[in-house]
């Protein structure tokens, strides 16, 4: 009971975490340099730009962000888990809120004459804020959601292509207002996106390929920690003909397993301490069509 409820403290206090630096990035590198983000963020900021520019109003960001939240929220309560939906709100209301109340003064605080350093830094920390949502079993909301459920209903990585989408906003910025800052915050998304995929694998997908004397230990070890299943294959050893080596030739037996990205080193590390001399194969996978094993969603 202490560890189910010291896991949710630690849950929550990641979520708010996230939420207060996401605030932070966009009153800070974001509104410093102009840019505009892609998804729901952005084109919240768009709106308000377009209100301000053409209207003279100010819309408060919370507001916009929060309606255009409501149906993502909808459908991934719906189809991917509750009480991942329920933190993920959590995130959303708190990164509006903050984003509104706090004061204008910490866009002073970065004062940059290069919008490349916002854009690139500005990537960075919004990427960081959102990973740690990720690794809370929350997301920040928008896009996410999407690319959230993408991923649960097709076993694929789907950020890259939400940046194709979040493109398609920056283009309608550029229109709008200028040209150099939609530029400029296309590769802010980009820093996002690939920032992203690198400190969050849990959708990415490795094939594993090992060669080992001890096979049955080794699908024990992989089905108790992962739950994914493994397929055994009797082949041959072939070496050069002036290498004769007994531990080389002969019969072999590979194993084949498809794991998270995240558990290759975990299970890696297992297989040396079972079978020192098994050769380890880890390739990437870029779709699988068939059952794979996911952790469900709360």
């Amino acid at each position: 009971m202490e560890k189910r409820m010291y896991a949710e403290i630690k849950r929550i206090f990641l979520v708010i975490i996230g939420a207060v630096l996401m605030a932070v990035c966009i009153k800070t590198f974001v509104h410093a340099g102009g840019l505009i983000p892609g998804g729901v963020t952005g084109v919240t900021l768009l709106f308000q730009e377009i209100c301000l520019h053409n209207f003279g109003v100010q819309i408060p960001f919370s507001l916009v962000f929060y309606i255009l939240n409501a149906l993502p929220a909808v459908v991934c309560f719906k189809y991917v888990g509750k009480k991942f939906t329920i933190y993920s709100c959590l995130m959303v209301v708190i990164c509006g809120a903050f984003t509104d109340l706090m004061p204008e003064m910490f866009i002073e605080l970065i004062q940059l004459h290069d919008i490349l350093l916002a854009s690139v830094f500005g990537g960075l920390l919004y990427a960081f804020s959102t990973s740690l949502c990720l690794y809370a079993g929350a997301t920040s909301g928008g896009t996410d959601f999407i690319a959230i459920y993408l991923s649960e209903r097709y076993r694929k990585d789907a950020w890259n292509y939400i940046l194709w989408g979040n493109c398609v906003v920056l283009i309608t910025a550029g229109a709008l207002f200028t040209l150099d800052k939609a530029l400029y915050s296309i590769i802010f998304q980009f820093v996002v996106t690939v920032a992203l995929g690198s400190w969050y694998k849990a959708y990415q997908q490795k094939t594993m390929l090992i060669i080992t004397s001890k096979p049955y230990e080794i699908y024990t070890l992989i089905s108790e920690t992962t739950h994914h299943g493994a397929t055994l294959l009797h082949g041959e050893g072939l070496t050069p003909a002036n290498d004769m080596t007994p531990a080389k030739r002969g019969d072999k037996i590979l194993l084949y397993s498809v794991v998270a990205s995240n558990e290759v080193k975990d299970i890696t590390n297992a297989i040396r301490a079972i079978d020192p001399g098994a050769f380890i194969n880890v390739i990437k996978t870029d779709q699988i069509n068939g059952y794979f094993f996911k952790v469900p969603r709360d």
